[in-house]
């Protein structure tokens, strides 16, 4: 199992009702919620771990998981409210407004998260519930705990409005890289962490602090995958885009699909990786993140979409 660790929300989408008013619509969402259920619709065996609602949101997150194959027996359940993201759209690119004090993901305390089963071989974190607390501070731990012992992913996805202290959130993706064995970050994300550069320098900058392999989205240009060995680019899929909410989540459960089918989910594997692999976790990543670009929402593709 591939098991996704992070925030679950409800994106509100904009829309206009029949009498030409402006209205939201709700829809699954969160940034790993979305990397969870695209791995299912992939087919990789996919798990979920998150502080879900008892409310109405919640039950209509647990269903988008179910209908997507995705086993959520390791969420943690609460009467508190679920997390809502209003989505501004602008050319087709999203931005948010977060409504999450006190919410069922947000309140995840390191008391909380479970014990992993063995049949967990990889995990993935990221998104917006690494920046706050006291959940931050859950998944960090988490992720030290389990790294030595499976495959660990992260995205910081990463949404300076959303961070309170930037000093500690940096120092805290500091430690999560160091033991991560694979990062993947967009180009602006790059930028954000490492300072101005060319990609392939930055990218090896973020190689220097400690993972295996690191990718790196860049819009509708492409992406670019790099180890300390070599690196690969593959360019983006010409698409007619609708909006590009959840397309850096997609990608990453094409890069965890296809090391999963390649049987790669294994740290010696990622450490000597050879070009080869690294073209066919972008290759699915470019494909399925396109995909997603071409409908509304985060609505991943299933497998027989990209036969």
């Amino acid at each position: 199992m591939i098991l996704s660790c992070g925030e679950a929300l409800i994106d509100m989408l904009p829309r206009e009702s029949a009498q030409g008013e402006a209205a939201f619509a709700p829809y699954p969402g969160g940034a790993v919620f979305n990397t969870a259920i695209a791995l299912g619709r992939l087919g990789a065996r996919s798990g979920f771990l998150s502080g879900l609602s008892e409310d109405l949101f919640g039950k209509m997150l647990i269903h988008s998981l179910s209908d997507s194959g995705v086993d959520a027996g390791l969420a943690v359940r609460s009467d508190r409210p679920t997390t809502l993201a209003f989505v501004t759209l602008t050319d087709g690119h999203a931005s948010y407004a977060f409504y999450d004090e006190n919410t069922a993901g947000r309140m995840l305390k390191i008391e909380d998260m479970p014990a992993i089963p063995g049949e967990v071989k990889a995990m993935f974190f990221g998104g917006i519930s690494l920046p706050v607390e006291p959940c931050g501070a859950a998944y960090e731990a988490l992720m030290l705990r389990e790294a030595e012992s499976r495959v660990t992913m992260i995205d910081p996805n990463i949404r300076p409005g959303f961070i309170g202290d930037e000093a500690a959130y940096r120092a805290r993706l500091e430690r999560m890289f160091a033991v991560a064995d694979i990062v993947k970050v967009s180009d602006e994300d790059l930028r954000w962490i490492e300072g101005p550069g060319t990609i392939a320098d930055l990218a090896r900058g973020l190689l220097a602090k400690g993972p295996k392999l690191v990718f790196v989205t860049e819009g509708a240009t492409g992406a670019h995958g790099f180890s300390k060995h070599c690196e690969v680019f593959v360019p983006a899929r010409k698409v007619e885009v609708i909006d590009t909410v959840g397309a850096g989540d997609t990608f990453n459960a094409g890069v965890l699909a296809a090391l999963d089918r390649a049987d790669a989910l294994d740290k010696r594997r990622l450490a000597g990786a050879e070009e080869e692999l690294i073209a066919d976790c972008l290759k699915l990543g470019v494909a399925a993140a396109a995909v997603v670009v071409s409908r509304a929402g985060a609505n991943p593709p299933w497998s027989d979409e990209l036969a």
